[in-house]
């Protein structure tokens, strides 16, 4: 009989992870089958793009490449699959590639970053997390706490300038650079500030706060 060589449709999830993370990719995610950029390698570096950004599209690809993850809180859902596609950029811009189509049509793409910053293009280059772990981290994160808080606020626009984040500490794991999560004694916020900063439009501010029962 021969071997059964089907993708599992449960995902490993990649090391490095918290717990809580390693459990929701595992119990959320999917994982679908997706293409071996290896076979793209030697027309990528006939188009002049450099040998060490294949690496990094290829080393992303092999670590996240067909895992399916649920939709973001914000973002309009995010990547369907973690997929990398052919590098962009310059040594001047820097090279970045993408980390997935979108889930619906957006003005912008989610791409991965000169330093493996997960971002978005949008008007400009806006990395969201350092790294695609981060990411993953916040999307944990945001089902956990959606699911054990008593409350959840949403607000936008000037009044997340407004939040008190006193007494409030960063989350590490998330790894926030445009955004952040913040723990306090029994709650927490989480604050979008990646498509106000892609698009210059601070109306596009969001931040979620989630009170009560976190501590879970």
């Amino acid at each position: 009989m021969a071997a059964d060589t089907r993708l599992p449709l449960i995902p490993q999830a990649p090391e490095g992870l918290s717990l809580r993370a390693r459990y929701f990719v595992e119990g959320h995610g999917l994982r679908v089958p997706h293409r071996d950029l290896t076979l793209y390698q030697e027309v990528w570096l006939q188009n002049g793009i450099p040998p060490a950004e294949i690496d990094r599209a290829v080393t992303f690809h092999e670590r996240w490449g067909g895992i399916a993850l649920p939709p973001a809180p914000a973002y309009e859902g995010g990547p369907r699959v973690l997929e990398a596609d052919v590098p962009e950029g310059s040594a001047v811009s820097g090279w970045r590639f993408s980390a997935g189509g979108c889930r619906v049509s957006m003005a912008y793409g989610f791409m991965i970053g000169p330093g493996g910053e997960f971002g978005i293009d949008a008007d400009h280059w806006t990395p969201l997390h350092a790294s695609t772990e981060g990411w993953v981290e916040a999307l944990a994160l945001a089902d956990h706490a959606g699911y054990w808080a008593k409350t959840i606020t949403k607000i936008k626009g000037g009044a997340v300038e407004e939040l008190d984040l006193d007494g409030f500490e960063p989350v590490p794991e998330v790894q926030g650079l445009a955004d952040t999560w913040w723990r306090g004694k029994d709650s927490l916020i989480a604050v979008y500030r990646g498509e106000a900063s892609g698009f210059d439009a601070s109306h596009c501010l969001r931040a979620h706060i989630y009170g009560g029962q976190v501590e879970r």
